[in-house]
């Protein structure tokens, strides 16, 4: 089948463009259902009179179920988008960029959504589905979770859905709050995604950044000793990326921490660690949770980050070779693959 659809992509190029509409109304519905027309249209860029067309034949063909509270996918439309997923990544050049990017990054498995979540926020939706699926499949008997705070770590818990192999799940925060919004918080994310899955959870009620002599007095306190020691031995491990000066921003850094970031030209962050383009180490600051060395200890460490403009991060980050799985999207992907030529033809022409 994918052979024939590429014969007909130069043959008669506007029947795929009609397939791929209706592949992404399909998965946008399956993303916010249930969803008005309105506001789908809005999602995907199109007219509500075109997509009114659309959604009355994906209604007469059985994948679309329409009533007063929106559209919902059938369970003949969830399970066809299910099976077009790996040939629609396929046409349309997914497969072969996570293959590049997997080469390119030396890390062991690359998973690439369509679209840039920098343009569009549905595909920090989808990241957070790509995320949720992945992680489901690694899950084992007694696992221990642990999970960073951030919008696209969110957008996983919400996602994901009961494990249905009764194994006993137990999600912590990988880190302490950073006074951010309640929902992109570690605590708020292990929680939900434990109330999704069917698990169990342990908060850390403690904040993400603490003083030396501060955080000597809080880690020996025998509550927080006791889920520092459940979150050093997970053995899933799921982080986001952050842009190094937004994440220094984020913890209020003082100025002497911004002239650091600066001097070492600092792009990327994870787990209080700020590295610059060669993936060094250009600071670090104290925080209570994971550090990066006990991510050695984990079965599965899983990174997700998505946008063009996260690019130098994500490289930056998985030059610690400490990720098994990188799951990313089309923006920063092709951004990340685009500089490296560039880099490789300045060293050739030297």
């Amino acid at each position: 089948m994918e052979t024939l659809l590429r014969i007909q992509k130069k043959l008669i190029p506007e029947l795929l463009e009609v397939f791929q509409k209706r592949y992404e109304i399909l998965k946008y519905v399956r993303l916010l259902q249930p969803i008005g027309r309105r506001s789908l249209a809005v999602h995907l860029g199109m007219t509500e009179r075109i997509l009114r067309g659309e959604v009355l034949f994906l209604k007469g063909q059985g994948f679309l179920d329409v009533n007063t509270s929106g559209m919902s996918l059938t369970v003949e439309g969830m399970s066809l988008i299910t099976d077009l997923e790996d040939l629609m990544n396929n046409i349309f050049g997914l497969k072969d960029l996570e293959k590049k990017l997997q080469q390119l990054l030396n890390v062991g498995e690359v998973i690439v959504v369509a679209g840039d979540s920098d343009e569009n926020l549905l595909v920090k939706r989808e990241l957070g589905r790509a995320c949720a699926n992945r992680m489901k499949d690694c899950f084992q008997a007694n696992n221990i979770i642990a999970v960073t705070g951030g919008s696209t770590l969110a957008a996983a818990a919400e996602m994901i859905t009961p494990d249905g192999n009764d194994r006993d799940l137990l999600f912590v925060p990988a880190r302490g709050g950073l006074g951010e919004r309640v929902e992109n918080q570690a605590n708020n994310i292990c929680a939900k995604m434990a109330e999704n899955s069917s698990g169990h959870y342990r908060l850390l009620h403690v904040p993400d950044q603490v003083s030396e002599k501060m955080y000597e007095s809080i880690v020996e306190e025998p509550s927080i000793k006791s889920t520092l020691d459940l979150i050093k031995s997970a053995s899933m491990v799921v982080h986001g990326i952050g842009d190094a000066i937004i994440m220094a921003n984020r913890r209020q850094a003082g100025e002497d921490c911004y002239e650091k970031l600066v001097k070492g030209h600092a792009v990327g962050e994870a787990f209080g660690y700020y590295f610059n383009e060669q993936g060094e180490i250009v600071h670090k600051i104290r925080t209570i949770g994971l550090q990066l060395d006990d991510l050695n200890n984990a079965t599965t460490v899983i990174a997700v980050a998505g946008g063009s403009s996260k690019a130098n991060a994500i490289e930056a980050v998985m030059k610690q070779g400490k990720d098994h799985i990188l799951i990313t999207d089309e923006g920063a992907a092709k951004k990340i693959i685009r500089e490296q030529s560039l880099k490789n033809k300045d060293k050739a022409s030297k």
